[in-house]
């Protein structure tokens, strides 16, 4: 009866969306909120948004409660990010980009008690671009997320081809950053077929991201004593297509509007980054933070004139963040509290998000030609694995998502839905083995500007 009853809600919130977005007027969509500095217009203030809205269906962890009471399913609807982008190209040389906004809001959110949830600056930077007639080396300062590691730990958002971003890929997300943001220095550019950036960043400590720090315990957490730089840094090999280098941030998918093959390596390294204490009374252990990744990234038209395209991620994760290094992540967890749980924080829809060990992460999807839908847009089917094997964890950590989008007006209108499978685990000394299986149901709505419709068929 409660699954029943869960998805009847799920239906028909789902189903009223669906009204919604039929419903409603699609106007012309112009190219882009755009206010020219120059004649040429190569000087430019710009203005985006993005707002992306779940409703989501969740069976919970074992243990789960919300509000006090058990909870075996979940449904609830918030906002997986409300983002306004303003930045500009002020001359020849000059650049700057700021980001606002807010993350996971739902019934759930508070801060201090209070559901007025404060927006923040996700990016503040400036940047100076060293020869005016071509972008081999730009360099720049600020609140950022240009680092390296890989292409996912610096999303375009409101391009991805997934409903949403594989997070494990943001791998201190708001441990020692600002959701993924570091203060940082960096140089950029691309140079030939090369596109490169280095990064020195100045990571907050873990003790001010807002959680009750973490004793110091035989598994590796980050260290609150010390202060320490971080150092990364990502080349990438464009084999076809190079891509668009005007902001740190990358694309998900291009539609079909190039054809791209990338090769990528990057690495992320910190020393004395995390601690270790074997007893309550042994001597404390620092460790270093050594990440590195490497990656294929192939996205390209397949018929010309015909609007389809597919497009295909492929990456190995190396993860060193100390022994036994473990940490749970439920993306906008629609839970707040546990019963008997088996680790910290392993409450509603939470799984082993980033640990010491290996992971292979893959994405791949189809997107049907222009006219599919006549003028309603067209579809993208696609999947993705994530498959870790993380020290403390004894049997490989495989998440699954199956999901498809409506593109109604490219990424600008874009309802998608999505299905994931993930692993529960029973605490046994310690380490954990694989227990069960569990499922979430998420319809999103996708509403943003940037630009035209990436070279679909505009609506009317």
């Amino acid at each position: 009866k409660t699954i029943n009853h869960m998805l009847k809600h799920f239906v028909l919130a789902t189903g009223f969306m669906i009204i919604i977005i039929f419903s409603s007027a699609q106007p012309k969509v112009t190219e882009e909120i755009k206010l020219s500095l120059d004649a040429t217009g190569a000087h430019y203030l710009k203005w985006t948004f993005l707002n992306q809205t779940w409703l989501r269906w969740n069976q919970s962890n074992p243990g789960t409660t919300v509000l006090g009471e058990n909870a075996d399913h979940t449904f609830d609807i918030g906002l997986r990010r409300t983002r306004i982008q303003f930045f500009g190209q002020i001359t020849d040389h000059v650049f700057f980009y700021t980001q606002l906004g807010q993350n996971n809001f739902n019934f759930l959110s508070q801060n201090a008690g209070n559901r007025k949830l404060q927006v923040f600056f996700h990016d503040a930077l400036g940047e100076y671009k060293v020869w005016r007639t071509n972008d081999r080396l730009k360099l720049g300062a600020g609140l950022t997320i240009a680092n390296g590691l890989s292409r996912f730990s610096q999303p375009s958002v409101s391009t991805i081809m997934t409903m949403d971003v594989p997070v494990f890929a943001q791998a201190t997300v708001d441990q020692t950053d600002e959701f993924s943001r570091k203060l940082s220095v960096y140089a950029r550019g691309q140079i030939g077929k090369i596109d490169y950036r280095f990064t020195l960043s100045d990571p907050f400590p873990a003790s001010t991201n807002g959680v009750a720090p973490v004793p110091v315990n035989p598994g590796s957490t980050f260290s609150l004593q010390g202060h320490h730089p971080q150092y990364q840094g990502m080349l990438i090999c464009n084999l076809l297509d190079k891509e668009p280098h005007a902001t740190p941030y990358m694309t998900g998918t291009y539609l079909g509007r190039k054809k791209v093959l990338n090769i990528e390596a990057g690495f992320i390294s910190q020393k004395k980054a995390t601690w270790t204490r074997e007893t309550p009374v042994a001597d404390t252990v620092f460790h270093p933070m050594n990440l590195c990744s490497v990656a294929v990234f192939y996205d390209a038209p397949l018929q010309t004139g015909k609007g389809n395209a597919v497009s295909v991620y492929a990456g190995y994760f190396g993860y060193d963040f100390g022994p036994h290094y473990l940490r749970y992540n439920g993306i906008m967890n629609p839970a707040n509290g546990s019963l008997n749980s088996p680790f910290p924080g392993s409450n509603g829809n939470a799984f082993p998000m980033f640990g010491t060990g290996n992971v292979f992460y893959a994405q791949g999807g189809y997107l049907f030609g222009q006219d599919l839908l006549g003028d309603s847009g067209t579809l993208m089917p696609y999947a993705s694995l994530m498959s870790a094997g993380y020290d403390r964890v004894c049997d490989q950590m495989r998440v699954y998502d199956f999901g498809i989008s409506w593109l109604i007006a490219g990424h600008n209108a874009k309802p998608s839905l999505d299905y994931q499978n993930r692993p529960v685990y029973r605490n046994e000394d310690g380490n954990l083995h694989l227990s069960k299986r569990k499922g979430q149901l998420v319809m999103q709505y996708q509403v943003s500007f940037f630009r035209r419709c990436d070279g679909l068929k505009r609506n009317t």
